[in-house]
């Protein structure tokens, strides 16, 4: 009744991913190369756990996780912001594919390739791994980072830009060669196909814009969260099934429907749901790329694989690096783009097996490509830890050194370590009350920012004692500090209390665990303020106002609150290392709170 074949295969899979990727990470590799490693292991020309027709049934099963992915990264971005993000689109992801595409056609033709073949080879291997870079960069926190937005705008360009490139390649092909079939629509004219293509995309836009979330509507009401999961997968296979039959790449439908729902109210409830299954079947993905790595293809040509591998990586990067300088972008976040983009791609494997079948390479060139491509997407999560530990370290050191500290020509009976978002409203507070204050801010450009507002802030680091002196630490009063740097805080207390022990400290504490351990440093209780009690109370109190609360009972009862959780840190101070202890007395104390509200309830309705 069911194939055990498959249940094994399965097991094989998942085991290797539940091994290898905690390995990867303990090494600071990143679960990508992990998976990428796992799959050339049990791959068919390694170990041979799985492999031949079960492994490329695995690959187009994995594929659906690229789709999810896309369709996810669509729901990220509304149409306003992809509008906002068309000069990176346009312009450095044209100009990265025009130019790699140009420059390993140029090199191909010099390794002997015919001019058309060496077309399909430039244009196959200017296309990078969508789904490997935006899963390290998400992975790595770097996807909101400039760069990370550079990078996702290229590789946008690149899925997009598979469209013209497999309308191209039938142009390319050899006579004889085989066309593939895309059933109905061959049938069609010639200039209507374009048209119906065109129909199906917008089709995708009307029916995401008015159809779908009315449907969501319907199903939201039965309450079943299964529904909408089952609804959302219903989605995306049956955009990936409409491109597919016009010709187009399902992963582009996907994103285009990602993108038509961006704004709508399911929006959270559409990536919560399907975050699982992106994560499984993009770690499945990584998985089939690994194994479909053709080691007697590799062992058979080492020297020239290895060259092939570097080379296209050297090239990409330098023609990536070369356009983000003319560009003007400049440190590490052009190093990042380079690397991040250095590989080749999923939709490689798609056009080799397209050039095969219109016979614009030949079989044993297409095997050559495919070993490069899977070995350079292999190599990327290594690129990734280059650049994090020697050429960002290296960037941030020079960049240190390249800007020398202010020369402070003031002193005030306070001085301010930051004037970042918490420190802001402190000093203007301060300062509108009459007080001088001496700022410190370590962030060269939030320094450049505040000028522009007319604030007068010192660049330089806080915890050196020389920018300290000439600040006039030693006859100064007070030294707030609003780092958010914990270990800067605690140098900073520790240094201080010691060398000028006449200047009262004020400090901001993120939790808990912070007021403790400044209370252990030696500040007084009263001289440390949690960052978010404050805020959070107001927050409160206008909650019960719009509730019909009145808004003097609330201020009293908040004032008690505070006092009440005053008393309750004292109590946790000699405790805090014992988690028993702690959680009592919490438990205790918060029981007690409630009935001490409940009692004046009880006073004031009499």
């Amino acid at each position: 009744m069911h194939d055990p074949h498959f249940f094994l295969s399965a097991f094989i899979y998942l085991a290797t991913a539940v091994l290898m990727v905690p390995v990867a990470h303990r090494l600071g590799l990143g679960s990508v190369l992990g998976y990428l490693i796992g799959g050339a292991v049990i791959g068919p020309f390694a170990l041979g756990w799985v492999g031949g027709s079960q492994g490329e049934e695995a690959m187009h099963f994995a594929e659906f996780g690229v789709v999810i992915m896309l369709f996810m990264i669509g729901l990220e971005l509304e149409p306003a912001r992809l509008w906002r993000m068309r000069g990176p689109i346009f312009g450095l992801g044209g100009a990265q594919v025009v130019f790699t595409a140009l420059a390993v056609m140029t090199v191909a033709m010099l390794c002997g390739l015919a001019f058309k073949p060496a077309i399909a080879a430039g244009m196959i291997l200017a296309l990078s791994s969508t789904a490997i870079v935006l899963q390290t960069l998400q992975e790595k926190a770097l996807m909101r980072t400039d760069a990370g937005s550079d990078s996702f705008a290229v590789l946008l360009f690149q899925d997009i830009s598979v469209i013209p490139m497999l309308a191209v390649f039938p142009l390319l092909s050899a006579s004889g060669a085989q066309v593939e079939d895309h059933g109905w629509l061959q049938q069609l004219p010639h200039w209507l196909q374009p048209l119906v293509t065109l129909s199906a995309v917008v089709l995708i836009v009307i029916a995401g814009q008015f159809v779908v979330p009315r449907g969501f509507a319907v199903l939201a009401k039965t309450g079943l969260r299964e529904l909408l999961t089952a609804a959302a997968l219903l989605l995306i296979v049956g955009v990936a099934l409409l491109m597919t039959q016009v010709g187009l790449s399902p992963a582009l439908g996907a994103f285009v429907a990602g993108v038509v729902l961006a704004g709508s109210h399911y929006r959270h409830e559409l990536e919560s749901n399907l975050e699982p299954f992106k994560g499984l079947l993009l770690g499945l993905f990584f998985l089939a790329v690994g194994a479909s790595l053709d080691f007697s293809v590799i062992v058979a040509r080492p020297a020239l694989i290895t060259l092939l591998v570097a080379g296209l990586i050297v090239l990409k990067a330098a023609i990536m690096f070369g356009i983000a300088t003319v560009l003007k972008i400049r440190g590490s976040h052009r190093w990042l783009l380079s690397l991040a983009l250095a590989q080749g791609g999923e939709f490689a494997f798609a056009l080799l097996s397209m050039a095969i079948q219109q016979r614009i390479l030949d079989a044993e060139t297409a095997k050559l490509l495919v070993a490069v491509v899977a070995l350079s997407m292999a190599v990327t999560p290594l690129l990734f830890v280059l650049y994090e530990k020697v050429i960002a370290p290296r960037y941030t050191a020079v960049v240190a050194e390249e800007r020398a500290p202010d020369a402070i020509d003031e002193h005030a009976p306070v001085i301010m370590a930051g004037f970042g978002r918490f420190g802001n409203f402190v000093g203007r507070f301060m300062m509108s009350q009459g007080i001088k204050v001496t700022v410190l801010e370590s962030d060269p450009d939030h320094v450049d920012m505040l000028r522009t507002f007319g604030f007068k802030v010192f660049y330089g680091d806080a915890t050196r004692l020389d920018l300290l002196h000439a600040a006039g630490i030693a006859e100064a009063r007070m030294f707030i500090i609003s780092l958010a740097d914990r270990a800067k805080v605690a140098q900073l207390v520790t240094e201080i209390r010691e060398k000028f022990p006449n200047v009262r400290i004020l400090a901001r504490a993120h939790d808990y665990d912070q007021r403790f351990e400044l209370r252990g440093l030696g500040l007084n209780v009263e001289d440390i303020v949690h960052e978010q009690m404050h805020s959070a109370l107001e927050l409160g109190v206008k909650a019960l106002c719009a509730l019909g609360k009145q808004r003097e009972e609330l201020e009293r009862a908040a004032k008690k609150w505070k006092a009440y959780d005053e008393e309750t840190f004292h109590m946790l101070i000699p405790v805090h290392d014992d988690d028993n202890a702690y959680a009592s007395i919490v438990r205790e104390r918060r029981i007690e709170l409630t009935q001490l509200f409940e009692r004046d309830r009880t006073e004031a309705e009499k």
